[in-house]
């Protein structure tokens, strides 16, 4: 059988993102929000409404409305000044009450953009295509708890009902490595915003990239694969290699295939093996027919006023993108580490709180990257949830810089001190015994006994090697202890210029 070449190729990869959004209760009742209570023993997040009894009717939850708006904003999107609720209908064991409430035809969040940075130093625009409000379903289990096999499948309901954002967008993304680029780029939004915890080991956020390829020649596609989507994939590893293998494999069938009508196949549905490091066939693609989608006749529509968009649009702030912007044109850091202060809100607003209480910005965002990144990690919790001052902060930048404190180990440690006490900065630095001294007299003797033992740096700095001057600094500190090492870099400067 012959086997086809391909000339060359473009992959289409469009998106589609369910986010469980953090809110207290579920989509339409009053039980306990799965998303926040995490390991919850099974099935104890129920109630009435999501177990579909007789005679119970939904109620809407306005905070997951509130912010589903909020991303969509975010993401640019055209926001829907009326919207409804309609029926999904399939049957489940996670769903009992045989239908979904979802939104069809009048999405709250219309059409948008998102700007994401690419390794090279580019960025990727893409389309947002619509982004609508829905209510999650359960969760089937295989294995009992403890890890043992059963024979028949259970199921958990604690996830049902879960308010679902569900954002879809256009095919713009061309490689595997700009699908997970997007895929974390969108969890630090939703974050930012507050709206989601963004777990994805908790599947607050599931990623499902919907894969097809132009195979071209001569500039023309002369062949369009079928439409792939690989289901509920829950990490930016798992996503970026899925994507890399799926696109082989429809590239392998294009290949293999000798009727051009077979090779075109249909829409289908794709699930991952890890094991196996491959993608397998689940299901075809349904229709949106298939699901007899109708307006829910107990829920009543939604209208969204000018005020209420105003005041949504007001509690966002600064977007990632802006902030960034920011403290890279004021900072001057590595990409990197601006990446890391404005990504996350609270580190952001930790930084920009203590700029407004007189630090220098690139020494607290210096003392934030350093200590605060070590001091979160040993204790285990984010770094915008340090229990620290940006007043408190500000007073240790100004020590450093007057050259009472050293930047390095002593500034930690009254940082350290400082999440567990609130007291002037100084204070701590004194009774930690960790001031240094700017007695020019001091500190010309310490000068004057190094010049005297005439070291190997000395001789090294006298003939042009600038790096030799930290060397003796460090001599002269070690030497005499308490002194500040910016008087005494700049009375060597002096003495040995």
């Amino acid at each position: 059988m012959p086997i086809r070449t391909v000339a060359s190729y473009k992959v289409l990869v469009g998106m589609e993102v369910h986010v469980q959004l953090a809110t207290a209760t579920k989509m339409f009742t009053g039980a306990a929000n799965g998303a926040t209570n995490f390991g919850a023993e099974p099935n104890s997040l129920v109630d009435e409404v999501v177990l579909g009894l007789p005679g119970t009717l939904p109620v809407m939850n306005k905070t997951a409305v509130e912010s589903s708006i909020k991303v969509g904003l975010a993401l640019g999107c055209k926001i829907a000044r009326h919207t409804k609720w309609d029926r999904k209908s399939y049957y489940y064991p996670d769903l009992p009450k045989n239908y979904q409430i979802s939104q069809y035809d009048l999405p709250l969040c219309g059409e948008g953009t998102f700007d994401i940075p690419l390794k090279d130093g580019s960025s990727r625009t893409v389309r947002i295509r619509r982004a609508h409000l829905e209510e999650d379903a359960g969760k089937l289990l295989h294995d009992a708890p403890g890890g043992y096999r059963i024979e028949h499948t259970i199921v958990d309901l604690n996830r049902a009902g879960t308010p679902l954002l569900e954002i879809v967008t256009e095919p713009d993304l061309s490689t595997p490595e700009e699908v997970s680029a997007f895929g974390q780029e969108l969890q630090k939004l939703v974050q930012f915003l507050g709206v989601s915890e963004g777990q994805m080991q908790m599947g607050h956020m599931r990623f499902e990239p919907n894969i097809n390829v132009h195979i071209t020649d001569d500039g023309g596609v002369v062949h369009k694969t079928a439409i792939t989507e690989i289901k509920n994939l829950n990490s930016f590893s798992v996503l970026e290699r899925a994507t890399a293998y799926e696109i082989q494999r429809q590239l392998q069938h294009w290949r293999e295939t000798p009727d051009l009508e077979e090779a075109k196949g249909r829409k289908a549905t794709y699930g991952w093996d890890e094991t196996t490091q491959t993608t397998f066939f689940q299901r075809l693609k349904e229709d949106a027919h298939d699901y007899r989608y109708f307006p829910d006749p107990d829920l009543a529509p939604v209208e969204v006023s000018d005020d209420w968009l105003i005041q949504l649009e007001s509690e966002i702030g600064e977007l990632p993108a802006a902030r960034l912007k920011r403290y890279t044109d004021a900072l001057g850091l590595a990409p990197a580490e601006v990446a890391i202060l404005a990504g996350d809100r609270a580190t952001g607003d930790l930084l920009d709180k203590a700029i407004a209480a007189g630090a220098s910005p690139k020494r607290a965002a210096n003392l934030i990257l350093s200590h605060g990144r070590r001091l979160a990690n040993e204790r285990g919790v984010p770094l915008g949830s340090l229990a620290l001052s940006p007043a408190r902060l500000a007073e240790v930048v100004a020590l450093v810089d007057a050259g009472k404190l050293a930047p390095s180990e002593p500034a930690g440690k009254v940082l350290e001190r400082l999440l567990d006490t609130d007291a002037p900065a100084e204070s701590i630095a004194t009774d930690l015994g960790l001031i240094q001294s700017s007695d020019t007299g001091a500190v010309d003797a310490a000068i004057n006994a190094l010049i005297a033992s005439n070291p190997r740096p000395l001789a090294d700095y006298k003939a042009g090697k600038q790096a030799a001057l930290g060397a003796l600094v460090g001599m002269v500190m070690k030497n005499a202890k308490g002194l500040s090492a910016k008087v005494v870099q700049e009375r060597l400067k002096e003495r040995l210029g």
